[in-house]
């Protein structure tokens, strides 16, 4: 089965990579010359969900229509590669991402990535990683929203980890609404450490949402427990944290 998982792995590595090569350029172009990047990211998005039923994935997105209409702070648990792509398609709208600044090596890929408002963070560099954030609060309030993972790495065991106080700092200052997303079944589709996707169902729970502008930044603490129980209430028990403290050892 492992040699299967892998031929498949290596046909939707082939097919994003030719969709890459062939499509982004242009609608880079496109969205450089309009300042628009929403014709670049629905092309984007049509490949990546191409490429998640290429992958067997069956994905199943639960409470889309409880999400506000407003600018969103989407706040996800990470147990997997596979999870920014499955929870991006499962957003029904445009949102960018904070992700590691090593996403950001391949040139076209990069290019791609910051036109469509994506920003890398280097979580080893505090300034850098504060930096990010700042570049983030202005772009949430030019109207883009984005999907962060506070956990900061993937978890090893899929279950819930400490998150860190960045992507609620952003939410605070931006005044935006901080959605909780769970999503389950990622850890066992691809695990840390692993090279090859098995098929399987992947549920995104979107849970009910949280007006930051509610906390002051002395309450930021506050807001992240708050966001952090409801993104473990949504996953199965499988995933949820076994500690009973708010956030133990969170940044």
């Amino acid at each position: 089965m492992t040699i299967l998982y892998g031929m498949r792995t290596a046909c939707v590595v082939v097919f994003m990579t030719l969709y890459l090569v062939a499509v982004a350029p242009v609608f880079i172009l496109h969205a450089i010359i309009t300042k628009s990047p929403d014709l670049l990211y629905r092309v984007a998005l049509a490949g990546v969900r191409a490429s998640i039923r290429l992958a067997g994935i069956r994905l199943r997105a639960e409470g889309a229509d409880a999400i506000p209409t407003g600018v969103c702070v989407f706040v996800a648990n990470h147990a997997s590669n596979v999870d920014p792509p499955v929870i991006v398609a499962a957003i029904p709208r445009r949102v960018a991402v904070l992700a590691k600044k090593q996403v950001f090596r391949i040139p076209i890929f990069a290019a791609a990535l910051r036109a469509a408002d994506f920003i890398p963070v280097d979580r080893a560099v505090p300034e850098a990683a504060a930096a990010a954030v700042d570049q983030a609060v202005g772009r949430l309030r030019a109207g883009v929203s984005y999907l962060v993972f506070p956990e900061g790495s993937r978890s090893v065991d899929g279950r819930l980890r400490a998150f860190k106080k960045g992507s609620f700092v952003m939410a605070i200052e931006a005044g935006a609404a901080v959605v909780p997303v769970s999503i389950a079944g990622t850890q066992r589709t691809m695990k840390k450490g692993e090279h090859f996707i098995r098929p399987g169902e992947v549920v995104v729970r979107f849970g009910p949402a949280v007006d930051a502008a509610e906390y002051s930044m002395e309450r930021r603490a506050e807001l992240l427990a708050r966001v952090r129980a409801e993104v473990a209430a949504g996953l199965p028990e499988e995933q949820r944290p076994l500690e009973t403290s708010a956030n133990p050892a969170g940044g």
